[in-house]
């Protein structure tokens, strides 16, 4: 079978696992860029060792406690010769495969509720429905709970699972029943489901003459969602600067970083490129149409942007969730110089996966090369370090649980066994009180949680200078505010 590339790019995270990924399908004719798994590679497979993996897969159908079908066998076989290479490289099953697509669609059939669920609760908690959605018009409430969705209780169904049922296909019905306050008894919903598109742009005004921008990933229509939301912030004629934040963004398509790299920088710039063993793993993606336009609509959107955004003073907002895209983006601000890049250290996973269909729902998904920032340096478990560091109330928590690419088992390690950024020339702002236990944390996020609009309006950013210690200090150096005088690196004196 001969595969040639389809130009999609993606670099994101599914269920934890953060990945870049450039997606393969069958061709009817020759390409210049192709994979071939047939015959010229027949004589690198080791036979001797088929022959025992073929013995040992015999003895354990044959002997194993329970009987085991062939294929979890099968399965377990290639999933782990996969993981076992770093944590990035997977067998997508059918499941997987549908969440990936999902994910960089940013659509999918169901009802249009955002929720949750704590440990002990017996329902699903509706944190809010997304407007204008079927959940939405059918009556579901901010704070409902779902106990039973058609016929089966939820008490004893992970939130996945409960989510997976919730979800179908456009135009077919679920039912499910609601526990609602004040109500004595269960509430009945029949709920077609439809469409759901997510949106990955969310903006606002943080002050006057200040907007802010925040990205959750990066999806097919990023690009085009930002520059509706810059257009927005532009009606404001006295705008002075711009917070663009990354934090706890994990990826998504490489175009749309390349896209959003092109609302900020001049025309032709090189955003990132990519290196590995084969030659069509060496690319390089620039701000022109041909590297971020995804669906012939990118590159009209982008052009309406007004040219201010091109010298606007920007700021950065990056944390240890910052993963792949949204690493990109921040790499090539910062070695443009421009933008200031503010927060922690980001995750660290600067390295590029091939998904290879293997049928039309499952794939391979293999490491193949790792990307680096236009002036060479790669993000691979080091991450981008800021201008300026900026703590959050979590950081010391976080910290100790280590939540980085360098932290992975069988991570890759840096091309260069680079040192990592000698942080006392790094101004460091700390808040005047820090999260120490994961009691103190968990009321922290209920009281966010309890702050949600009780509907959602996805294009509106909810921001709260007040509690966000890392964005007030952003706004403060739009602004043009003094450090504090203890955050300032220490300078030595020669004896």
């Amino acid at each position: 079978m001969r595969l040639k590339t389809i130009s999609k790019f993606v670099l994101g995270a599914v269920c934890g696992s953060l990945l870049t990924i450039s997606i393969y399908a069958t061709a009817d004719s020759g390409s210049s860029t192709e994979v071939n798994t047939d015959a010229s590679v027949a004589n690198t497979i080791p036979i001797d060792e088929i022959n025992n993996f073929a013995r040992i897969y015999a003895i354990t159908k044959n002997y194993y406690v329970e009987s085991v079908n062939d294929s979890k066998l099968m399965k377990g076989a290639v999933t782990g010769m996969l993981s076992n290479l770093d944590p990035h490289s997977d067998y997508l099953d059918t499941e997987d495969f549908k969440q990936l697509s999902e994910m960089t669609s940013g659509s999918f059939a169901g009802l249009g509720i955002e929720v949750s669920r704590d440990k002990g609760d017996s329902g699903v908690k509706v944190v809010a429905p997304i407007y204008g959605t079927p959940a939405y018009n059918a009556g579901i409430k901010s704070g409902d709970f779902i106990v039973r969705i058609d016929d089966t209780p939820v008490s004893g169904m992970s939130l996945d699972d409960a989510i997976k049922r919730m979800r179908g296909k456009a135009g077919t019905k679920v039912r499910i029943s609601i526990a609602r306050a004040n109500e004595l008894k269960p509430i009945e919903f029949t709920i077609i489901r439809a469409k759901i598109e997510i949106h990955s742009v969310k903006s606002a005004m943080l002050a006057p003459d200040y907007g802010y921008i925040r990205i959750t990933n990066f999806q097919a229509d990023t690009s085009n969602e930002l520059a509706k939301a810059l257009n927005k912030l532009a009606a404001d004629q006295s705008l002075k600067g711009l917070v663009i934040d990354l934090r706890d963004d994990p990826g998504g398509l490489l175009q749309s970083a390349v896209g959003v790299s092109a609302a900020f920088l001049p025309k032709d710039s090189l955003v990132v490129y990519t290196d590995g063993r084969i030659a069509s793993s060496k690319q390089k993606y620039y701000v022109k149409p041909d590297d971020y336009d995804i669906d012939g609509t990118q590159e009209k959107s982008l052009n309406s942007i007004p040219d201010k955004f091109k010298t606007l003073p920007i700021v950065v907002l990056v944390n240890q969730g910052t993963a792949s895209a949204s690493e990109i983006v921040s790499g090539a601000l910062q070695d443009y110089k421009r933008a200031k890049i503010i927060g922690v250290k980001t995750f660290g996973k600067g390295s590029v996966q091939t998904v290879i269909p293997l049928s039309k729902d499952t794939a391979v998904k293999l490491t193949t090369a790792l990307y680096y920032t236009p002036k060479g340096r790669s993000i691979q478990a080091q991450g981008i370090s800021p201008d300026i560091i900026v703590q959050s109330e979590y950081s010391d928590l976080l910290d100790s649980w280590d939540v980085s690419e360098a932290s992975l088992d069988k991570h890759l390690s840096h091309p260069d066994n680079a040192t990592k950024t000698n942080v006392e020339s790094v101004p460091v702002i700390r808040p005047p009180k820090q999260i120490a236990t994961k009691a103190e944390l968990k009321a922290k996020l209920d009281t966010k949680m309890k702050q949600v609009p009780k509907v959602v309006d996805q294009t509106q950013a909810q921001v709260d200078l007040k509690e966000d210690f890392q964005l007030q200090w952003a706004l403060n150096i739009l602004e043009g505010k003094p450090l504090p005088a203890d955050s300032l690196p220490k300078t030595t004196k020669a004896n």
